[in-house]
């Protein structure tokens, strides 16, 4: 299993240089909390499985409804320290998305902005390593929403669920036999990634649920690929 971890910073030096620079008291106390040592073995790292549903997929232009996230470790799953918020995005939501993820209108009429939930949301994921499938969803959408609400943006580490898999199904195929068969990876999609180890099927498009199968994929993959040893270094973004 070898994931790209070229582009991946400092993340240690780039909290401190993020305490320093942030503007928002709630940022600085977020980045003071620190990274996991990058040489630390995947089975002592603190994890927090993270995942929103959205009004859309574009960052720029669609807002974040929901977010969900559960904290674990490789060895247990921490239930009594999950958390879900509903956002109110300040726009009517489309027909499309009420169909993907069943939140309406009303749902969000009366919840609250982002910037009123923003500290407990960093709390939860400070300290810890922030586990999503498809980094992009979060990474952007957090990033954009912040800069919406509060004026500057947010960093932060990932493992991601979807690139181990498709790093995973990658090394199944290689050889000449299978160039020759042109088998091709499997799907990395959350649900059938999941099917391959046995996990149960939960229902969709809901961030709670969502993260929980997050959460559990990844003690699925590392346990089946005997990785739990392994620095964090290797699969960390």
């Amino acid at each position: 299993m070898q994931i790209d971890t070229s582009a991946t910073p400092d993340w240690s030096k780039r909290f401190e240089q993020l305490t320093h620079t942030a503007k928002d008291i709630r940022l600085k106390e977020y980045y003071s909390q620190g990274v996991v040592d990058a040489n630390t073995p995947l089975k002592d790292v603190p994890f927090v499985a993270l995942d929103f549903e959205t009004t859309g997929l574009n960052a720029q232009e669609d807002a974040i409804l929901t977010i969900g996230l559960v904290p674990f470790t490789l060895g247990r799953i921490y239930c009594n320290g999950s958390a879900h918020w509903v956002v109110n995005p300040n726009r009517d939501l489309n027909e499309e998305s009420v169909i993907i993820h069943g939140i309406t209108d009303s749902d969000v009429k009366n919840a609250p902005q982002l910037e009123a939930i923003l500290k407990p949301v960093l709390q939860a994921l400070a300290g810890k390593i922030v586990v999503v499938h498809y980094k992009n969803i979060e990474r952007q959408f957090f990033n954009q929403a912040l800069f919406n609400c509060i004026g500057e943006g947010i960093e932060f580490p990932v493992v991601d669920t979807l690139d181990i898999e498709y790093a995973i199904q990658r090394e199944k195929i290689k050889g000449l036999v299978n160039w020759f068969k042109r088998k091709k990876p499997g799907s990395v999609r959350l649900g059938q990634s999941r099917e391959r180890y046995g996990l149960p099927a939960y229902q969709p498009h809901h961030a709670l649920t969502d993260a929980l199968a997050t959460a559990e994929l990844l003690q699925a993959q590392l346990q089946y690929h005997s990785q739990y040893e392994m620095p964090l270094s290797s699969i960390l973004q």
